[in-house]
C-alpha cells in the first residue's frame, strides 16, 4: 500500500478528469452519431458554461443552482441555434460541417473573450467544498471529491436514459432508420434538432460543474475540444459505455501520466491513442481475413 500511496491522489485525479471528459464528450457522440454533424464548436459550449459559473458563483449555496439552469439554458440555447445554421449543410459532407462549425467556435470564442476578459478566470465554490479533506493519510480536495459523486450519477443516468427509456429509443432509432421513426409520425429533423439542445445542455452542465477543474480561459473550447474528440476516437460512436472507459482511460493517461513519466506525459496520450487504434486496426484486419 505504500508504495501505491504516492498515486492514489492522481488516480482520483484521473477519474474526476475521465467522467467531466465522459459528460463532454457524450454530447458530442450524439451530435455526430444521431444529428450527423462533426460538431468542432462543442468545445465553445462547455466553454460558455464554465464562462457562466465563472460570473455567476460567488462562493455561497445559492449560487450554485442559479449557474447550473443558466449555463445548461445558455449552452443548449446555443446547440438549438448551432442546429439552425447547419441545416443548410446538414447533408453535406463532414468536412464542410467541420469547417462551418470550427469557424463558429472561433467566433463564439473571440465573443466570450471580449464579454469576460483574455485572461484565466477563477471559479469560486461555496467554502464547505473549498477545502482539503483527509483521504486515507493524504489531503483532498473537497469538491472534487462531490463532483465525482455527481459525474457518477449523471453518467448512470445518462446510460439508462439512451438505453431503457422512450426518447432514448426514438435517438437509437434515428440513427438506424430514419424513414422508419418518420412512419411512426416522429419528426426526424425535430429530433436532430433536439439531440444538438441536449448536446448543448450536456455541455453546458460539464462546463457549469467541471469550471473548478478545467476553468474558463482564452484555451478552454479547443483544449476540451481536442481532449473529448480523443474520447470519441477511442470510445467509438455506438457505445456509451465505450465512451465511458475511453474517457477513464485518458483522464488516467493525463494525470497519473505526469506522476510516473513526468518527461514523457505531453505524448503518452497520444502515444496511447495511437496504439490502440493499431490494436483496433489489427482486430479488424483479422476478422476481414476469417469472414
Amino acid at each position: 500500500m505504500g508504495e501505491l500511496d504516492p498515486y492514489l491522489i492522481p488516480a482520483l485525479d484521473g477519474v474526476a478528469y475521465g467522467l467531466l471528459l465522459f459528460v463532454v464528450a457524450a454530447g458530442l457522440v450524439l451530435s455526430f452519431g444521431v444529428a450527423g454533424i462533426l460538431n468542432l464548436a462543442h468545445g465553445t459550449l462547455y466553454a460558455i458554461g464554465a464562462y457562466v459559473a465563472a460570473w455567476l458563483a460567488d462562493g455561497g449555496w445559492a449560487a450554485v443552482p442559479l449557474a447550473l439552469v443558466a449555463g445548461v439554458v445558455a449552452a443548449a440555447a446555443a446547440g438549438t441555434a448551432l442546429a439552425g445554421l447547419l441545416t443548410p449543410v446538414r447533408r453535406g459532407d463532414h468536412l464542410t460541417q467541420a469547417l462551418l462549425t470550427f469557424g463558429l467556435a472561433l467566433a463564439g470564442g473571440s465573443l466570450l473573450v471580449s464579454a469576460f476578459g483574455p485572461d484565466d478566470l477563477p471559479v469560486r465554490v461555496p467554502a464547505a467544498l473549498d477545502r482539503p479533506i483527509d483521504l486515507a493519510g493524504h489531503s483532498y480536495a473537497a469538491y472534487r471529491l462531490v463532483f465525482i459523486v455527481v459525474a457518477a450519477v449523471i453518467a448512470v443516468g445518462l446510460y439508462l436514459a439512451v438505453t431503457r427509456t422512450r426518447a432514448g429509443m426514438l435517438v437509437r432509432a434515428a440513427v438506424d432508420d430514419p424513414q422508419m421513426v418518420a412512419c411512426l409520425g416522429v419528426n426526424p429533423t425535430r429530433v436532430r434538432v433536439g439531440v444538438l439542445a441536449v448536446s448543448g445542455a450536456l455541455a453546458g452542465l460539464a462546463g457549469v460543474l467541471g469550471a473548478p477543474i478545467i476553468g474558463p480561459g482564452p484555451t478552454t473550447a479547443a483544449t476540451v475540444l481536442l481532449l473529448s474528440l480523443v474520447v470519441v476516437v477511442l470510445g467509438g460512436l455506438n457505445s456509451v459505455g465505450g465512451t465511458l472507459l475511453a474517457a477513464l482511460a485518458v483522464g488516467e493517461i493525463q494525470t497519473l501520466g505526469v506522476a510516473l513519466l513526468p518527461t514523457a506525459a505531453p505524448f503518452l496520450l497520444y502515444a496511447a491513442m495511437a496504439l490502440i487504434l493499431a490494436a483496433r486496426a489489427q482486430g479488424l484486419l483479422r476478422r476481414w481475413s476469417t469472414a
